[in-house]
């Protein structure tokens, strides 16, 4: 059975870049990886919903917390026997974003703190529980500083016109909520263990910590 480990942080943190280098070094190791990211947009009908009401679409769809981290919920039950046998079939399963993320923004927007969440539970109970995914074994923050993320994310959108930035990227008082809330995550050690990497010589410890 391989080892499913997820990479969080904020939108613009460079999870995408972490987890082609964490594969490149499995992979140079001898050892056979998969990646998925979520949310699955353009894959998923759920996720490209989600997508469409953070851009204005969808009435007020976005004000929900819970018909939010539903919909981002339902994307990854989607991928979850696709999970579930990579993990089979490789050695590391890699996660752009998995559970916490829904964990760590629905708590910031209804301002709850995460050790005591009921919005946290619920995420838990509904994608560990309910959908049966799979608890990683391993989480990795990337402690990129939300104004850092939300220049990258506004330069990468200039980039790259189908990936405009949403109303979560736009709200700075929310990536800040966002990434305390997946701070305390870290110190709960909520599901699994963590790692917080707050520079690149941190990422590389961590690296060389997974692919051993």
């Amino acid at each position: 059975m391989g080892i499913l480990v997820a990479i969080e942080g904020l939108d613009g943190a460079g999870k995408r870049t972490i987890v082609s280098r964490i594969a490149a070094a499995a992979t140079e190791r001898g050892a056979r990886t998969s990646t998925v990211a979520f949310p699955r947009y353009g894959e998923s009908i759920t996720a490209d919903i989600a997508s469409e009401a953070l851009h204005g679409e969808h009435g007020d769809l976005p004000d929900s917390v819970y018909g939010m981290a539903l919909l981002f919920a339902l994307d990854r039950a989607a991928a979850g026997a696709a999970i579930k046998a990579a993990l089979r079939e490789y050695d590391l399963v890699l996660c752009d974003r998995y559970v916490a993320s829904n964990a760590a923004y629905s708590a910031a927007r209804l301002r709850e703190d995460v050790t005591r969440s009921p919005v946290v539970d619920w995420v838990a109970d509904l994608e560990f529980g309910r959908f049966g995914l799979p608890i990683p074994d391993h989480q990795l923050l990337l402690g990129v500083p939300p104004d850092v993320a939300m220049a990258r994310a506004s330069d990468r959108a200039i980039t790259d016109v189908d990936r405009p930035v949403d109303h979560y990227e736009r709200d700075g008082d929310l990536q800040s909520a966002v990434y305390r809330a997946y701070s305390d995550l870290v110190s709960a050690r909520w599901m699994s263990d963590w790692s917080h990497a707050a520079d690149d010589a941190a990422v590389s410890a961590v690296i060389d910590q997974l692919t051993v």
